[in-house]
């Protein structure tokens, strides 16, 4: 019984897929066609074509002139006498005082380098040696070889070079 319900449930279910597309692409499938078809739509009667009315003439206006402004001369500046420029008063020079030469040091022989005391050699305590961890080894595994590949070469056809 159990087996009939799982059966007859895994057939149903693809059949019922295949249904609900099948129902749901018709309507697309029509209304695409209708989309392609050209609809015919009624003639729109043309209106008889109305006469420009003329526009009547205007009268020509002259464009009136503008007085002309006499000219006024213009006043001159008068003359500012000239000033002389002013000297400038001469500075007298002054002397760069001369310093005064310093005396030669006499030559010092070599600076002695102060000895410092010795100190006493510290000697480290010895670590004990660690063992060496070594880890176990693996087989060896053989390569394994490339496959060789047929070589292909590419057929000519007519026209290309």
């Amino acid at each position: 019984m159990a087996l009939k319900k799982s059966l007859s449930a895994s057939l149903l279910s693809p059949f019922l897929i295949i249904c609900l597309v099948a129902l749901l692409s018709v309507p697309v499938s029509v209304g695409a066609r209708r989309l392609l078809e050209d609809p015919k739509l009624p003639e729109i009667p043309k209106l008889p074509e109305l006469p420009k009315p003329e526009l009547p003439k205007l009268p020509e206006f002259h464009k009136p002139e503008l007085p002309k402004i006499p000219e006024i001369p213009q006043p001159e500046l008068p003359k500012l006498p000239e000033f002389p420029k002013p000297e400038m008063p001469k500075l007298p020079e002054i002397q760069k005082p001369e310093l005064p030469k310093m005396p030669e040091l006499p030559k010092f022989s070599e600076i002695q380098k102060p000895e410092f005391p010795k100190m006493p050699e510290i000697h480290m305590p010895e670590l004990p040696e660690v063992p060496k961890f070594e880890a176990p080894k693996l087989p060896e595994l053989p390569k394994p070889e490339e496959t060789k590949v047929p070589a292909f070469t590419m057929p000519k056809f007519p026209g290309s070079h």
